[in-house]
């Protein structure tokens, strides 16, 4: 059975309902004027990002919530959409990025994206999106946390726009790519912690 180890929460609100156009198209707008405030507001690139003070969900409604619990990502339900991060060169050769590729497929459809990094490209399988998040050029780079940030963004905004309530997704940037993971959680917290998605963070 999984164990959860940790959990952030939002405060909850009833201001809007997810299922209004308006309340979706208000927070994609919201989701982008925090990654301008985070662009203006930068200390330089690699610094660690502060987490967002508390309250309700872009839409007003449940507000954000990260989890993390122990076990197989690939064990979680099929109707929960997935992201991990990849180069732009889409080569997915080694560690978890590698499993994506063998279950999921679709590399020439995610090259005719043309997705560069700081953005994310997305595959349907099913009733799920799995969202790749291109955080660095060539598959031997290192990433960033600003280039990271900016793909977390590109996520949520497409979350947002296509009613998406969770996404479970491995330590992102900390495997292969050296990020630290305490510094990406915050990141993820800042970049999605005005929507109104639930995160869970698989680990071994």
């Amino acid at each position: 059975m999984d164990r959860y180890v940790t959990v952030t929460k939002r405060s909850k609100g009833t201001s809007k309902s997810k299922d209004s156009a308006e309340g979706r198209q208000d927070a994609v707008k919201k989701v982008r004027r925090d990654g301008n405030k985070d662009d203006e507001d930068d200390n330089g690139e690699g610094e660690e990002v502060g987490e967002r003070s508390d309250g309700e969900g872009a839409s007003g409604t449940k507000g954000f919530e990260m989890k993390e619990t122990r076990g197989d990502l690939f064990g979680c339900s099929d109707e929960e959409c997935l992201a991990h991060c990849i180069s732009e060169d889409v080569r997915m050769g080694k560690g978890i990025a590698k499993i994506f590729k063998e279950k999921y497929g679709g590399v020439k459809e995610l090259m005719n994206q043309g997705v560069k990094p700081g953005g994310v490209a997305v595959l349907k399988r099913g009733n799920r999106f799995i969202y790749y998040l291109v955080t660095k050029e060539k598959y031997w780079n290192k990433p960033t946390y600003d280039s990271l940030a900016r793909s977390l963004r590109a996520m949520a905004e497409h979350c947002v726009r296509n009613n998406v309530q969770s996404v479970s997704m491995p330590r992102i940037g900390c495997g292969l790519d050296g990020l630290r993971w305490d510094r990406v959680a915050a990141v993820i917290r800042d970049t999605l912690g005005r929507t109104d998605i639930t995160v869970t963070v698989y680990t071994l």
